[in-house]
């Protein structure tokens, strides 16, 4: 197990302590960059106007398209531990 990957594995858990619940946009920013580093680009088809929620989360997710896995492990564990010492919200 590579370095960042132990990191990504931490903020994993990090995440979920948190004091406070980030806003929905930090809360979109997290589930793209997890996604975009534990499968790789979006897959599927976009969800349609009704499911407001997983159009969201699929766009999010999109806006990553080409980014590389382990430089969104990067920038995960980074948002995380911004959130952490209460510099994101």
């Amino acid at each position: 197990m590579t370095d960042i990957d132990r990191q990504f594995a931490q903020a994993q858990i990090d995440v979920k302590e948190l004091r406070e619940r980030p806003g929905n946009l930090t809360l979109l920013r997290l589930y793209a960059l997890f996604k975009q580093a534990s499968i790789g680009d979006v897959q599927g088809e976009k969800p349609g106007f009704t499911d407001i929620a997983g159009k969201y989360k699929y766009e999010a997710w999109s806006a990553l398209k080409g980014t590389p896995v382990d430089t969104a492990k990067q920038h995960y564990v980074e948002l995380v531990e911004s959130l952490r010492r209460g510099e994101a919200s």
